[in-house]
C-alpha cells in the first residue's frame, strides 16, 4: 500500500468520525473506524518494515482532524486553550490506538481488537474523571440525535453506545476482510451472524422500550424564561443588572399563572457576583423584587442561575480556590439559587467546572497556577465548587436536581442527584458563548441522554440556546429558537423509580479500565521475557 493511500484512508476515517458532530446522521460512526482498522492490519502484516510509531502518526492525523472539525466552535471562547486541548486529546487517542496496535503485533488480531475496545472505553472514562476533562467527543453520546435507538441507555449509559459502535466497526472490518480474501462462506458465517445480532438486537430492544414506556402521572407545571443576553456584549454595572431583571420579570409574567409550580431561569442571569453576597441574600434587592413577583401567584417557586461570592473569616478556613484581595479571602461561584414565596433559599454551587475557563487543572496540587485562566467576564476565572451533587427540596417535598451547564455532560455524576432522591432535573445553561454553531445543539443532546439514563423529566432553561422540556424517553418538547428572547410553559412528570444505570453507573467503562491495566501488564511481561 502506497503512502498516499495510507494518508487517504486516515483522512477518510477522520471525515467519517467528524460528520455526526457536524449534524449528519450518527450511524456514520458504525463505519468510521473501518479505514483505521485497515491501516492497523496493514502495519501489522508488514511490521518488519514499519515500526509501531509509524501507525501512531496516521492515527494522530485522524484524531486531530476529528477534534478540529467537531469542536472548532469552542475556539470562540478561547483559541489558544482549545488548540492546546485538541492537540493533547489527539495525542491521547493516537496513544490508545498505538497501544492496541502493539498488542496486535505482539500477540494476535483477536487480542488486539479486545485491547482496542477496552483501551478506548478506558480512555473515554478517564476523560470524564480527571482534571483535564474533554468528554464532548464520546462516541456513545452523539447517538442522542435519535433517541428511539438508544432507550437501552437506562441500563448501560452512554458507554454502552460506545461499545456498540466499536463492535460494529470491528465486525464490519472482519466481514470485509473475509470477502476480500475470498474466505469460504462457512467460515464467514460466525462473523456475519455476530454482526447481525450486534446491530439488530439493540435496535429491537430500544424500539420496544420506547413504545412501551409510560410515565406515571405526577405533573409539575413549569415556566421557563430565555432572556437572550449576549454574553460577549453585556455589561455588569447596576444599570445593566436592573435591565436584565426587568426583562426576566416581563417574560416571566407572560407564562406564569396560579398553576405554576416552578419558574426557571438560565445560568448566570445576573453575572456580577458583587451584588450577590451569599451571607446577605435576605437583603438582596434583586432577589426581593423577584420574590415580590412570586407573591402574585399561588404556589410558584423559583430556580435560576447567578454569580455569587462568599467571604471566609480567615485564611485558615478558606478553600484552596479562594482568592485573596487586600487580606480578604473569598470564593466566587456559578450558583443555582432556589427561593420560595416565604423567602427561604437554597444554594447549589457548580461542581463540574470548565477547564481553563472556570478552573485551573490540578490547582489543589499546584497552587501557583491559581491565576492562570481565561477571563470571559462574569462567572469565569478559578471558581469555587461543591464536592458533590445536592438537590433542592421544594415546599411540597419534591426534590429537584439543579444541573448547571457543563455538568449535564457527566452521566454518572447526574445519577448522584437521583440516588439522593431527585424526581426532576432542571438544567440551567448559558449557551451564548458558542454563538450560532453546533455547540448549543450538541449541548442539548446531553440533556436528552440524561433523561433516558435516569428516566427523569427535564426542564431546560438556556440563555441564547435551546430552552425546552424533555420527557423521560428523551423527546424534546417546545424547543425555543436560537438567539431569541422567549418564555414557555409546560407540564412534566416527576418520577421516583431508579434505573439500572442509576444503581450501577458506568460499570462498562470501569470494567474496561480494569481490563486495560491487565493487558498493559501482560504486554510488559511479554517484553520483559
Amino acid at each position: 500500500m502506497k503512502r498516499i493511500h495510507r494518508i487517504l484512508l486516515a483522512l477518510l476515517s477522520g471525515v467519517l468520525l467528524s460528520l455526526p458532530w457536524l449534524g449528519l446522521p450518527a450511524w456514520i460512526l458504525f463505519v468510521a473506524f473501518v479505514p483505521l482498522l485497515v491501516l492497523d492490519d496493514f502495519f501489522t502484516k508488514y511490521k518488519a518494515g514499519f515500526s509501531g510509531l509509524a501507525f501512531w502518526g496516521y492515527v494522530f492525523l485522524v484524531a486531530l482532524f476529528w477534534n478540529v472539525a467537531a469542536s472548532w466552535w469552542m475556539a470562540q471562547a478561547s483559541l489558544v486553550g482549545v488548540i492546546s486541548a485538541m492537540l493533547f486529546n489527539a495525542f491521547l487517542i493516537a496513544l490508545v490506538w498505538w497501544a492496541a496496535h502493539s498488542i496486535h503485533r505482539e500477540f494476535s488480531s483477536g487480542l488486539g481488537k479486545i485491547a482496542l475496545i477496552v483501551f478506548w472505553l478506558g480512555y473515554e472514562y478517564v476523560q470524564f474523571n480527571w482534571d483535564l476533562e474533554w468528554p464532548c467527543l464520546q462516541l456513545g453520546s452523539i447517538l442522542a440525535g435519535n433517541v428511539k435507538i438508544i432507550q437501552w441507555y437506562e441500563y448501560t449509559g452512554t458507554f454502552g453506545g460506545t461499545l456498540w459502535i466499536l463492535l460494529v466497526n470491528i465486525l464490519l472490518f472482519e466481514l470485509g476482510r473475509n470477502i476480500l480474501m475470498k474466505t469460504p462462506f462457512k467460515k464467514a458465517i460466525p462473523v456475519l451472524c455476530s454482526l447481525l445480532v450486534v446491530v439488530i438486537f439493540p435496535l429491537l430492544l430500544s424500539s420496544s422500550l420506547y413504545s412501551s414506556y409510560s410515565e406515571k402521572h405526577n405533573p409539575k407545571h413549569i415556566a421557563i424564561v430565555q432572556p437572550n443576553v449576549d454574553p460577549y456584549l453585556e455589561s455588569f454595572d447596576m444599570e445593566a443588572e436592573e435591565k436584565k431583571l426587568n426583562a426576566f420579570l416581563r417574560l416571566a409574567d407572560d407564562v406564569c399563572n396560579n398553576e405554576t409550580d416552578f419558574l426557571l431561569g438560565p445560568e448566570t442571569i445576573f453575572e456580577n457576583p458583587w451584588y450577590w453576597n451569599e451571607d446577605k441574600l435576605d437583603s438582596n434587592e434583586f432577589l426581593n423584587r423577584i420574590l415580590s413577583f412570586l407573591h402574585g401567584y399561588k404556589k410558584a417557586e423559583l430556580v435560576f442561575g447567578v454569580s455569587t461570592f462568599k467571604v471566609y473569616p480567615n485564611e485558615k478556613e478558606a478553600s484552596f480556590t479562594a482568592r485573596n484581595k487586600d487580606g480578604v479571602f473569598y470564593d466566587r461561584y456559578s450558583t443555582a439559587l432556589y427561593a420560595n414565596r416565604e423567602g427561604e433559599t437554597q444554594l447549589y454551587h457548580k461542581s463540574k467546572l470548565v477547564m481553563g475557563v472556570e478552573k485551573t487543572p490540578f490547582l489543589r496540587y499546584f497552587p501557583v497556577l491559581k491565576n492562570m485562566f481565561i477571563d470571559l467576564g462574569g462567572a469565569s476565572g478559578t471558581l469555587g465548587q461543591q464536592k458533590e451533587a445536592t438537590n433542592f427540596i421544594a415546599k411540597d417535598g419534591t426534590q429537584i436536581a439543579p444541573v448547571i451547564c457543563f455538568e449535564s455532560v457527566f452521566g454518572e455524576y447526574i445519577t448522584d442527584y437521583v440516588k439522593k432522591g431527585a424526581e426532576l432535573i432542571f438544567v440551567i445553561t448559558n449557551d451564548g458563548w458558542w454563538k450560532n454553531s453546533r455547540g448549543y445543539k450538541q449541548h442539548l443532546l446531553f440533556s436528552q441522554l440524561r433523561a433516558i439514563e435516569n428516566r427523569r423529566s427535564i426542564a431546560r432553561a438556556a440563555n441564547n440556546g435551546t430552552s425546552c422540556f424533555i420527557n423521560q424517553r428523551g423527546d424534546v418538547i417546545q424547543p425555543t429558537a436560537w438567539w431569541e428572547e422567549a418564555a414557555i410553559k409546560g407540564t412534566i412528570n416527576a418520577n421516583r423509580e431508579i434505573t439500572f444505570y442509576v444503581k450501577h453507573g458506568d460499570f462498562i467503562a470501569r470494567g474496561a479500565l480494569f481490563s486495560s491495566v491487565l493487558l498493559i501488564l501482560l504486554m510488559f511481561v511479554k517484553r520483559f521475557k
